[in-house]
């Protein structure tokens, strides 16, 4: 089989439909014009046989000849949602789907073949390759009627062999369990050799995962991030619709019932352009995080009006193209908006993007169903300000319609497996908070993570790090955990700090009871703003300090109780940084030190604000000044925000904790 050439004209891309759309312009053309393009992009990277594509950029720690493999079937599991979604043709005058269906049919007839020099590495034991099997089994299963019932048979039988690797292999026990799932209710699918007991067995592991309200945790312990959306939800579906009558039709019910709880909530995760909130693993997926909407909707287990559905969906689409994603040459890199490595885990290599493939699984919905006719109704965070306790994962959802900012304060996920593992830090699950409008701090090389969103202990050998989150509640508009400060050294002593968060609004008040031994040093970083234009502006005085981008995202920190040793706290800082964050080349984080921990227990109240709304920038001196917080005789914090509403807050305690003492 000839190796097909696809040449698709991107320079004229369909024209928004602001009747339809009206806060993305996004239509079906859209999609698939993202598609043709993103596809397109890829064909100067493919191997003479198609088999690979060897993408530009720093190999995996999986090595060359396994990226190769997973440029291939992550852009195969792009041109099968668009295969299927055309139903195999074409429409007049185009041969776009025509030449998709030889070109990766040539790619399966060169990858399977053991004598081809461009044969695909084996599925072993916890080996990348069963990742990329996944994704090759839905493909396959997707368009079968054009590329599978069509290969001759001694290609069929060499595809069944290879992707029969997994049959009595050991995967990852994490999400990876699911792929061995997939792929072997394909193989069953396909009347070749498969092990049922190890489907079920997957199956039911994924149970062992939940943790109520739509939620599962990626494999044992805390580990609550993105792939709960584009992994542990996204699989069940792809699974059932493989199984067909093979699957019990009580757990695919129950997998909709989570799904559709899931979705109450993920539909707060999108700020009002789109982005998605920036916590986690995987970042580089990007649009990845709209899977779920479009699952919900394949399989009528949403509880979202489509208008809505595909305005979160589009709108996260569109934000990445606004921004840079792909780039000019058509290609997802390692990063989020530019390239950026520090986001970037060591097993991903320069195909890996392409799992934001997954985000056009909505094209195998027909062109005529709701969710591409429906007009566009807007995101929950765009109509009202909103709060949600999600205590599976231990976070607080807190958004602003004015500004469109989704804000993630984190009290329970770290991404640790239980003990008596070891406690590491990650700038990605362990900050205090995420949001749609920034990144964590995440210096390149070996450089220690930065100072945002963290209360740290200043020890000789370096600032200490957050390292595993001890939850203690997760309601209303509140959540508090406590953690072991960890060394530089990674080991902890029998310090302790507890935190406690309120929100409201763009507002969260957080109180801490920091346990220490007398003379260390405590500090607190606020949000992080980054931009790649210029170096964000900063103020301080006594007690705070404020960093504001050029367009107006604006983040302080203000220092309410305990931070002063005398009759007035020390100023304020901003830690200035370039190269450090994944939204721009200059950053700015605002800081509060306490010089000297008087020993035991220090009560330490801090406000917190990230905000674009130009009514609340615009009097945010006035508003400092308006915030207090006084400790009661009852031993609770009466806090005030900065619009006179008052909370009383029993600060935390964990980990042995004593009683707090305000200070001055």
């Amino acid at each position: 089989m000839t190796a097909p050439h696809l040449s698709v004209d991107t320079s004229h891309p369909p024209r928004p439909d602001t009747r339809l759309s009206p806060y993305t312009g996004y239509t079906r053309a859209h999609w698939e014009a993202a598609a043709d393009h993103l596809l397109t992009a890829l064909v100067p990277y493919a191997s003479p046989g198609l088999a690979q594509y060897r993408l530009p950029g720093p190999a995996s720690y999986s090595g060359p000849w396994s990226d190769g493999l997973e440029g291939y079937a992550r852009s195969f599991l792009l041109a099968a949602f668009r295969i299927a979604g055309a139903s195999g043709s074409d429409a007049p005058g185009s041969t776009v789907i025509q030449r998709l269906i030889e070109r990766y049919a040539a790619g399966l007839t060169a990858g399977t073949d053991p004598r081809h020099r461009e044969r695909w590495p084996p599925i072993a034991d916890r080996a990348q390759p069963m990742v990329e099997a996944a994704s090759i089994a839905i493909a396959l299963h997707e368009t079968r009627p054009w590329i599978w019932d069509r290969l001759p048979d001694a290609v069929r039988g060499r595809t069944a062999e290879w992707l029969g690797g997994f049959v009595g292999a050991t995967a990852n026990d994490s999400n990876w369990r699911l792929f061995q799932v997939i792929t072997e209710e394909f193989l069953a699918s396909v009347d070749a050799p498969h092990e049922r007991a190890e489907i079920d067995a997957g199956l039911a592991r994924l149970d062992d995962w939940y943790r109520g309200d739509g939620w599962y945790t990626d494999g044992d312990g805390r580990k609550f991030d993105y792939y709960n959306a584009w992994a542990l939800h996204l699989y069940p579906v792809l699974w059932a619709r493989i199984a067909g009558p093979r699957a019990d039709a009580a757990l695919v019910a129950e997998h909709r019932v989570r799904l559709r709880r899931f979705l109450d909530t993920h539909q707060y995760f999108f700020g009002s352009d789109g982005a998605p909130v920036h916590q986690g693993r995987s970042l580089t997926y990007r649009y990845a995080t709209t899977v779920p909407l479009w699952a919900g909707a394949l399989t009528d287990a949403t509880p979202l009006p489509p208008g809505r559905t595909r305005r979160l969906a589009s709108g996260a689409l569109k934000h990445f193209a606004d921004h840079g994603a792909p780039d000019a040459n058509g290609l997802l890199s390692l990063g989020w908006y530019r390239p950026y490595l520090p986001v970037v885990q060591p097993y991903s290599g320069p195909a890996s993007p392409y799992w934001a493939s997954k985000a056009f699984l909505g094209l195998l919905l027909p062109a005529d169903h709701p969710v591409w006719t429906a007009t566009e109704e807007p995101g929950p965070v765009e109509t009202a300000d909103q709060c949600l306790a999600l205590p599976a994962p231990g976070w607080l959802l807190h958004s602003t319609a004015a500004d469109g900012i989704v804000r993630l304060v984190n009290h329970g996920s770290d991404r640790l497996p239980p003990p008596p593992a070891p406690s590491q830090d990650s700038p990605h699950y362990t900050r205090l908070g995420y949001s749609t409008a920034t990144a964590p701090q995440t210096p390149p090389g070996d450089e220690p993570p930065g100072p945002d969103n963290h209360i740290t202990l200043l020890y000789p050998s370096g600032p200490s790090r957050r390292g595993r989150i001890h939850p203690l509640y997760t309601e209303g508009r509140r959540a508090a955990s406590w953690h072991t400060p960890l060394g530089a050294d990674g080991d902890g002593g029998r310090h302790t700090i507890a935190t406690g968060s309120v929100v409201r609004g763009p507002w969260e008040v957080r109180v801490h009871s920091v346990q220490a031994p007398p003379g260390t040093t405590v500090r607190e970083g606020g949000w992080a703003v980054a931009c790649d234009t210029a170096p964000p502006a900063v103020d301080t005085g006594p007690g705070w300090a404020l960093a504001r981008r050029p367009d107006g995202l604006t983040t302080a920190l203000v220092g309410l109780l305990g931070w002063a040793d005398g009759p007035e706290p020390p100023s304020g800082e901003v830690a200035r940084a370039r190269g450090h964050n994944a939204y721009g080349h200059h950053s700015a984080t605002p800081l509060l030190t306490l010089d000297r921990h008087p020993g035991a227990t220090r009560l330490l109240v801090t406000l917190v604000v990230l905000t674009a709304d130009p009514a609340v920038c615009r009097d945010l001196h006035a508003a400092r000044s308006r915030a207090r917080a006084q400790l009661m005789p009852d031993g609770t914090v009466e806090v005030r925000f900065p619009d006179g509403v008052v909370e009383r807050v029993a600060p935390p305690k964990g980990g042995g904790a004593g009683t707090p003492d305000a200070g001055t």
